[in-house]
């Protein structure tokens, strides 16, 4: 297998840096967190301070730093045109994900709910919808254990569950998958539709307007890529030539995806190809990068699969 050192080009095949933490944000104390790309094209990280932060015990890199009570956080959006920060005070979810959503709103989820009966809810809410200057608008619950989680360019909410909230008794998390509104309502099930029942979700991607779900199921079935048509409701599914990938980004028939290697500088990327049928790999090396990749550090949009490495964000063309 090859390795290839991380380069920065234009080229369509290498990685491209996007952005970094400032130094001048780690000097004052601000940690990267919970990031997202948009179907725009631009890149969302929240900052938060270190005072607001203790270790958590499981969890490696950003993963393992968590607010603890309320706390204020500093979106930061990075387009073309250059960086926009907002203030977003008094945040009370402890978020495990960051999501963007038409007219700059955007989602904080945590990935965990507990299930509770009062105000006749059973099942607490864990994602809040925020407005553009940071307010928040509305809360709601769009399910348990959520290890993937993406939002499509016209504001659906996209989720792939892992195994405690399939076994877990949430209705839509025990179906693996699941479309939501942001009015908290489910607004797609996967039915009888999959090749297998999923036992775990892995990442996710968008293609235009269509949602693909990575996950696996037991050892012996594999993994796969659910490609959703949220107009219809239409689901296809083919066997992933990666088990259980990282991040995933398609392009038409041509696809790449990226494995981590336990917390080091280094991914495996695999270019594939679709015949009709079935994916096959075209190219697979290992890529050294500039930080150290943990989980939930791929995201795909259009083609495009983002990768976090560290405080460092690169993109990589299908």
């Amino acid at each position: 297998m090859t390795i290839r050192q991380w380069t920065s080009d234009d080229s369509g095949s290498a990685p491209h840096k996007v952005w970094s933490l400032p130094a001048a944000d780690t000097f004052r104390g601000h940690r990267a967190l919970w990031w997202s790309a948009g179907p725009a094209g631009e890149l969302a990280v929240m900052l938060v301070h270190r005072r607001y932060l203790e270790r958590g015990r499981y969890g490696k890199g950003w993963l393992a730093r968590r607010p603890k009570g309320p706390f204020t956080g500093e979106l930061v959006t990075v387009t073309a045109q250059g960086e926009r920060r907002t203030t977003v005070e008094n945040i009370r979810v402890r978020p495990s994900h960051l999501a963007l959503l038409p007219d700059s709103r955007f989602l904080l989820v945590n990935s965990r709910t507990p299930r509770r009966e009062a105000d006749g809810r059973p099942w607490a809410p864990n994602a809040v919808l925020f407005s553009p200057s940071g307010t928040p608008e509305n809360e709601f619950c769009v399910g348990d254990d959520i290890p993937a989680l993406i939002t499509d360019r016209h504001g659906g909410i996209w989720t792939a569950y892992g195994d405690e909230g399939i076994y877990g008794g949430h209705p839509e998390s025990g179906a693996g998958l699941a479309g939501w509104n942001t009015e908290g309502r489910a607004t797609w099930t996967p039915g009888d539709r999959l090749p297998a029942h999923p036992l775990q979700g892995c990442t996710a991607a968008t293609e235009g307007d269509q949602v693909w779900l990575v996950w696996y199921t037991h050892s012996r079935s594999g993994t796969f890529l659910t490609r959703v048509t949220p107009s219809t409701g239409e689901v296809t599914s083919h066997r992933s030539p990666v088990h259980q990938p990282d991040g995933f980004a398609v392009r038409g028939d041509r696809a790449v995806l990226t494995r981590r290697d336990h917390d080091r500088r280094t991914v495996e990327l695999t270019r594939t190809e679709f015949d009709g049928t079935t994916w096959t790999t075209t190219d697979r090396r290992t890529l050294r990068v500039p930080g150290r990749v943990v989980g939930r550090c791929g995201q795909g949009r259009d083609g495009t699969l983002w990768l976090r490495t560290g405080d460092t964000w690169l993109r990589v063309e299908a």
